[in-house]
C-alpha cells in the first residue's frame, strides 16, 4: 500500500478493507477511492457523495464514516497527467479493494478505446450483476410483483465490450 496514489495523501482518518480467511473485514471508516467522472459526474458525484455519507450516518450513526481518496481518470486525469488512466488509480482500486466512478469520457483517438471497459478489463470486473425487486407503491406491469425477486447477469469484459 502506497502513502499517496496520484499525488493525493491517503487519508489519515481510514483504513483499508481486508480479506482474510475467505471474508471481507470492513473498518469502521473504510477508505474509498473515487473518480469525480468527466461532464455531468462532477455534478452526479458531488450529489452521491453526500447521499453515500448521509446513508452510512443514518444506518450506523458517529460509529461509522468514510474516509474519501480521489483518484483519477478520464479528462481530468489527461488534464493533470497527460494520460487517461494512471496506474496509481488502477492501483488504490486494488490495494483498497473498492472504487467508486462517476460516467467516464471515451477518449477520441488511440489507446484505450472506453475507459470504462478498460477498468473492467484491468480489475477483471467481468460480471454485471443486478437485483430486480419490486419497490411497494411503484406501478408495475407485472401481475405480482411482490413476488418478483430476479437477479440479472451480464457479461462485462467479452463479446461486443472487445472492440468498445
Amino acid at each position: 500500500m502506497k502513502s499517496s496514489y496520484n499525488g493525493i495523501p491517503v487519508p489519515s482518518n481510514g483504513s483499508a478493507i481486508q480479506y482474510e480467511h475467505g471474508a471481507f473485514s470492513v473498518p469502521d471508516n473504510p477508505i474509498i477511492p473515487f473518480i469525480e467522472g468527466d461532464g455531468t459526474g462532477r455534478d452526479i458525484w458531488k450529489a452521491s457523495q453526500r447521499v453515500f455519507d448521509a446513508a452510512v450516518e443514518a444506518a450506523y450513526g458517529s460509529k461509522r464514516r468514510i474516509a474519501w481518496l480521489e483518484v483519477f481518470a478520464g479528462e481530468k486525469a489527461y488534464q493533470k497527467f497527460k494520460e487517461w488512466l494512471p496506474q496509481d488509480t488502477v492501483d488504490a482500486i486494488r490495494d483498497f479493494r473498492i472504487g467508486i466512478k462517476g460516467p467516464l469520457t471515451t477518449p477520441v483517438g488511440g489507446g484505450i478505446r472506453s475507459l470504462n471497459v478498460a477498468l473492467r478489463q484491468l480489475l477483471d470486473l467481468y460480471a454485471c450483476v443486478r437485483p430486480v425487486k419490486y419497490i411497494a407503491g411503484i406501478p408495475s406491469p407485472v401481475k405480482h410483483p411482490e413476488r418478483m425477486n430476479i437477479m440479472i447477469y451480464r457479461e462485462n469484459t467479452e463479446d461486443v465490450y472487445m472492440g468498445v
